[in-house]
């Protein structure tokens, strides 16, 4: 019996360590650590050693780390650019703002570097109070089943949960992100070039907002340089705004993901932004697309046009889905000729979205 039961242990904790499924889209054959042998971090020092060596690792996270007061705090004078009632976020001196204070172990993130699987074990592996940073020239990285919260909340420019920027090949899948004082991920304005988010949990609630409503407004920030980005089987909530703000020279493929409770505006498409949006469900979305749009946008607006996708999808796109929200129609097409040559993802029917994104998006749901 207790052999058995040893075995059955062992069987389950090698589970626990092998990457679950494959990256659909832009970032489809990216590999992080391939077969290195798994390392376990036990404290805040070692995760960050591990992450950013040079060498290929698979780090397996099965415990929270907790980067909050790690790194002291900074105060200086506080302004308040949305109000002073208790639910308004608050500014910190980022591009001279303004003066504040907050924990500095959020303000900048852990140093990503190539050749790595970051992988939660179950629901155990969590990050607070610190994000992760894939920046210059770093590629071939998959985050996979963790969550990241907790980074200054209260405080705007009090740190993001995922930058990328200066980088290449990179999978979020099954991950979470809550409570978090900027963006949930952001890309930079340096080619990010092939990304794919999937399966992913956005998190919007919070005690404080830029809207002062509970409703975090920095979603996802996508302003790259050429940059490819896939976003599929998302489940984005109870946000007001930039969920996602795309521009600089982003294309985005959004299929499949389940946009829920939003105050504000979801999609906001600045100069430069390209933007497919098929298959997804957009539930109590006031505004799913801020006006005036500065770039293109292609909504799957009916299914005649929808075979225009065709010659570059090499299939038709999906209609989307909508209950108490907004209008979303919008049908440019010039820019498809981008998906030339790229790994595309599949896409569903509507229907299916919102019971697929509840069983599978986000921690703890491989």
């Amino acid at each position: 019996m207790k052999f058995t039961a040893l075995i059955a242990a062992f069987a389950a904790h090698a589970a626990a360590i092998s990457v679950s499924g494959a990256a659909e889209g832009f970032a489809k054959g990216v590999t992080g650590g391939g077969s290195a042998t798994p390392v376990y971090p036990s404290t805040t020092s070692e995760l960050v050693s591990y992450l950013g060596d040079s060498q290929a690792r698979v780090i397996v996270l099965t415990k929270t780390f907790d980067f909050r007061g790690t790194e002291g705090t900074a105060t200086g004078t506080g302004c308040a650019p949305w109000g002073t009632a208790s639910a308004c976020q608050v500014a910190i001196d980022q591009n001279s703002w303004c003066k504040n204070y907050d924990d500095k172990a959020g303000t900048l993130g852990i140093t990503v570097a190539s050749h790595k699987t970051i992988l939660g074990s179950g629901s155990a592996g969590i990050i607070k109070g610190k994000g992760l940073r894939i920046v210059s020239g770093a590629s071939n990285i998959i985050i996979q089943n963790i969550a990241i919260t907790d980074i200054n909340p209260k405080y705007v420019w009090g740190g993001d949960a995922i930058t990328i920027d200066n980088s290449d090949m990179v999978w979020i899948d099954h991950v979470t992100t809550a409570r978090i004082g900027r963006q949930h991920i952001v890309l930079g304005t340096e080619a990010s070039k092939r990304v794919t988010i999937s399966n992913s949990y956005i998190n919007g609630a919070s005690d404080y907002s830029a809207t002062c409503d509970g409703y975090h407004y920095w979603g996802i920030y996508l302003d790259g340089s050429n940059d490819y980005v896939t976003l599929k089987g998302n489940y984005i909530y109870h946000t007001s705004g930039r969920a996602p703000k795309v521009q600089g020279s982003t294309l985005l493929h959004a299929v499949n993901n389940y946009w829920y409770d939003n105050s504000g505006h979801a999609f906001e498409i600045g100069s430069g932004g390209y933007v497919l949006a098929e298959g997804n469900v957009f539930q109590n979305i006031d505004t799913v697309v801020e006006s005036p749009i500065s770039g293109q946008l292609f909504t799957s607006p009916s299914t005649s046009a929808n075979t225009a996708c065709s010659n570059y999808l090499g299939r038709v796109c999906q209609i989307n889905g909508f209950g108490s929200s907004g209008t979303f129609s919008q049908s440019d097409t010039g820019f498809f000729s981008k998906f030339s040559g790229q790994n595309i993802a599949s896409a569903t029917a509507y229907t299916s979205v919102v019971s697929s994104v509840n069983s599978n998006a986000g921690q703890g749901k491989l």
